[in-house]
């Protein structure tokens, strides 16, 4: 007997399962996909339609919602999770999108209790429980495997937020080393913000040295974008990603080291 949710899936993916040409044409414009065995891009086929199914989009700022744009998040978010459960992304409803970058408020307090209002330019924002923004611009420059990614770097945050607050330590599989997660990625963290402290140029992007939660959402664009720079830089924090993604993409990518 079939289970109410596999019907559910089922059913969704009988009446949203995004053309094959429109699929293989979305494909061909992300190399960041290049390399995807056939079963691979299958689930990839499917993950990406039953998105599009489950989020709604927005426009804000006077941007259009195209299709190519919904589909071009919604290939890139899944890759995340190809090999992770499908509800991944469960919990929140809304994909808003700007044309370009946009504005946030910023008010902050410092050490003198002195209130600092500002804004912060922004390509894109994760909300706890709420929606995640998007510059189509950006998302548009997203997936040519230069190393810029914010549909990943967004939706990475989204997976870091499935246990709580977004702090560089998403929900771990079975049989990984939380302990070792950790030290590894302390470890790198520290690194970077010493180098950046210090005015080195770095090869990791210093918007990742800004706290925990940014430093893993950069090295989740990195390891899928550029993971050669990734795995020579901080070899650990590449290992637990593969653990954690149950992907290589420096082998899929061809890439060397």
């Amino acid at each position: 007997m079939i289970s109410f949710k596999r019907w559910r899936r089922e059913r969704t993916l009988a009446r949203c399962r995004i053309p094959q040409t429109e699929f293989d044409a979305a494909i061909s414009r992300l190399p960041l996909l290049a390399g995807l065995a056939r079963q691979e891009l299958d689930t990839l086929h499917d993950q990406a339609s039953l998105l599009l199914a489950d989020k709604s989009f927005s426009a804000a700022g006077g941007a259009e919602v195209e299709r190519s744009v919904q589909l071009h998040i919604a290939l890139q978010a899944c890759l995340l999770t190809l090999h992770l459960d499908e509800t991944s992304y469960r919990g929140w409803h809304e994909i808003i999108l700007y044309p370009a970058e946009f504005l946030r408020p910023r008010e902050e307090v410092d050490e003198a209790g002195v209130v600092h209002v500002g804004r912060d330019i922004l390509a894109g924002e994760s909300w706890h429980g709420g929606p995640l923004v998007l510059s189509i611009a950006d998302v548009e420059a997203s997936g040519q495997l230069d190393g810029f990614n914010v549909v990943i770097h967004e939706f990475a945050h989204k997976l870091d937020m499935l246990n709580g607050d977004a702090n560089g330590f998403p929900p771990l599989h079975r049989g990984m080393n939380a302990a070792d997660w950790a030290r590894d990625f302390s470890a790198a963290y520290e690194d970077l913000c010493g180098q950046v402290d210090a005015g080195e140029d770095t090869l990791v992007d210093p918007y990742a040295s800004t706290s925990p939660a940014e430093f893993f959402a950069v090295a989740t664009e990195m390891f899928f974008e550029v993971p050669d720079l990734l795995i020579d830089t901080y070899p650990a924090v590449y290992a637990h990603l593969q653990q954690f993604y149950r992907q290589d993409p420096l082998a899929r990518l061809g890439r060397p080291t």
